[in-house]
């Protein structure tokens, strides 16, 4: 709560206002004021329950700083602001956060509504109250008391809500004139002011772009969709709000085209696609993966692929829910399971979209780890790569290569199960390479040097078999590269053995290397390397543990002769034993 009324103070400078009303009209920073309010109270995580919360708390502190009271306790009473209470910016503040609070709520309905469709309608209601509280601050606005700027901006932010309503009614011609109204307008204004002020108008046009796109698809632009496609990859590996929309609205795009897809063929079998949400993803997988392609960086490239992943095991999910349906209805009518069905052939296929993707992209960490390792160090402090780490990688696509080999289907897939095994030999190869560097670095030469002939080994295997397979390593790394990496790295190996070697012999103490003459200055200073100290630790014997063995097999003779017996005394021993007549 403190927290908020400092911030009100920072975004609405009140007494610089009431000194320049006279000369310069009532002015209100309307998108300025809108951004930091969401990005500090909630919508930066997305949470607009929170938002709204905040707008009512700060509506509630306008009225009782302005007296604008709606009524007491009891009862209330609609009071609405007039052109003529147009002496203070806050008034227009009032409806502003109105505004704010009713789309805020919208925007929460709209979260709500995609596993409570009936909140959909309340989601409109809401909408459409704060479009209207948007069309009253623009007529407020509209008064020779407010300067040009404002005005501006409230037939922007009031274009906005209007085209809210009208996407949210998928009237799509209605929709795109207002969504381009507001982006004419913020463009206007981004031209009009310094650098610094424009960024925030550019960031609100980009904002309404998808939107403009999605509504043009609707209308009829067959292009439309690239152009969401290619917003997405300029989004970057952010996220947030944009991407979150982005996603949607590409969703629901490709949710329309997948009507028409019927069958997908894969390993010479067609298979028919009855599944909605599997339509979905195989009509967009192409469209992923040439996104992925031309990703700018690795941030967004993780980003998409992380996307596709989630994509295709949501996908694999509903098509396992339907194997279940099928597995019982197979029980009822005692069919006999001989042939792979077609809804297994398209889960094996969409399995192997999945560990192929987590192939791909672990490879491409690889690359981006490799890279990092071959940079120098610059800060000592920091942890860098090592080769552990893409040891990691290369184990995880070896497992995801194994999976491929015992998808149902193609068991009797000799060419398919061929290119697996040629793939796995490759990344064999490259892991066996960094287990080499590995004990490079803590100076094992004799096992570095086994293990880049093991290297050199799956190369010319994997030479040797891909000639009778076609093409099957044009998406796999260069062996050819790695064999010449391999022979420069035995050659490096081998002096850096003999270097150590060298200098191991000549910084040993001098008790060690008694038959070895080398003039060593140090031995005549103040600290000459005459012995090892401390000593290395030597293993001696344990104490032996003596076990008695022979006791469990040994018969001891009965004592119950020498044993004393207790007589039965009864009553009279009792009382006896009382008055010691007995002792």
């Amino acid at each position: 709560m403190a927290s908020d009324k400092q911030n009100e103070g920072k975004i609405v400078p009140m007494d610089e206002n009431k000194e320049n009303a006279a000369e310069d009209g009532i002015g209100l920073e309307i998108l300025q004021i809108i951004k930091d309010s969401q990005q500090q109270h909630g919508l930066r995580h997305g949470d607009y329950q929170r938002y709204r919360g905040y707008c009512s708390r700060r509506l509630r502190r306008l009225r009782k700083t302005l007296g604008f009271k709606c009524g007491n306790r009891h009862k209330f009473t609609g009071k609405k602001v007039t052109v003529e209470m147009l002496s203070d910016n806050r008034y227009l503040l009032l409806v502003l956060m109105e505004a704010e609070r009713a789309w805020s709520y919208a925007m929460q309905l709209k979260q709500e509504a995609n596993t409570e469709p009936r909140k959909r309608f309340h989601l409109l209601s809401r909408l459409r109250k704060a479009a209207k509280h948007g069309e009253r601050l623009e007529k407020l606005c509209e008064s020779p008391r407010v300067d040009a700027k404002t005005k501006l901006e409230a037939q922007a932010y009031t274009s906005y809500l209007s085209g809210m309503v009208r996407f949210e009614l998928q009237e799509w011609k209605a929709a795109t004139e207002a969504f381009n109204k507001c982006k004419t307008i913020y463009e206007k204004l981004a031209s009009a002011f310094t650098e610094e002020l424009a960024v925030l108008y550019h960031q609100r046009v980009e904002e309404i772009s998808p939107n403009i796109r999605y509504c043009a698809y609707n209308i009829g632009d067959q292009n439309a969709m690239n152009e969401l496609m290619q917003m997405r990859l300029s989004a970057g590996g952010g996220g947030g709000m944009m991407a979150e929309k982005l996603e949607a609205l590409i969703t629901q795009t490709r949710a329309k085209q997948a009507a028409t897809m019927s069958e997908v063929e894969w390993r010479g079998r067609t298979v028919p696609v009855k599944i909605d949400k599997a339509r979905i993803f195989l009509l967009g997988l192409g469209d992923n993966e040439a996104a992925i392609a031309q990703a700018a960086n690795e941030e967004t490239k993780e980003r998409l692929y992380e996307t596709l992943l989630a994509e295709c095991r949501d996908t694999i999910q509903a098509v396992r829910e339907e194997l279940k349906t099928e597995a019982k209805q197979r029980e009822r009518s005692d069919e006999a399971s001989g042939k792979v069905s077609n809804l297994q052939f398209l889960h094996s296929y969409l399995t192997y979209i999945k560990l192929w993707t987590v192939v791909k992209r672990n490879e491409s960490m690889a690359h981006m780890l490799q890279a990092k390792l071959k940079e120098p160090q610059t800060d000592e402090n920091k942890r860098g790569p090592r080769p552990q780490d893409l040891i990691r990688l290369y184990d995880i696509i070896l497992q995801s290569l194994a999976e491929l080999s015992t998808l149902q289907g193609l068991e009797e897939d000799h060419t398919f199960q061929k290119e697996v095994a040629l793939k796995m030999l490759v990344y064999k190869a490259y892991r066996c390479f960094f287990i080499a560097q590995s004990y490079v670095l803590v100076k094992k030469w004799s096992e570095a040097l086994v293990l880049y002939e093991r290297v050199l080994k799956y190369a010319k295997e994997v030479q040797s078999k891909a000639k009778s397979l076609n093409n099957s390593l044009k998406d796999l790394p260069d062996v050819q590269e790695l064999i010449t990496e391999v022979n420069a790295e035995k050659y490096s190996l081998q002096a850096a053995a003999i270097l150590d070697h060298h200098f191991t012999g000549v910084f040993r103490p001098l008790c060690e290397r008694l038959d070895t003459f080398h003039l060593d200055p140090t031995l005549v200073g103040k600290q000459p390397n005459l012995v090892q100290f401390p000593p290395d630790f030597q293993p001696i014997p344990c104490k032996p543990l003596f076990f008695d063995l022979a006791l469990n097999h040994v018969a001891f003779p009965p004592l119950d002769d020498k044993v004393e017996q207790k007589g039965k005394g009864g009553l009279t021993g009792y009382i006896k034993g009382i008055f010691g007549f007995g002792s």
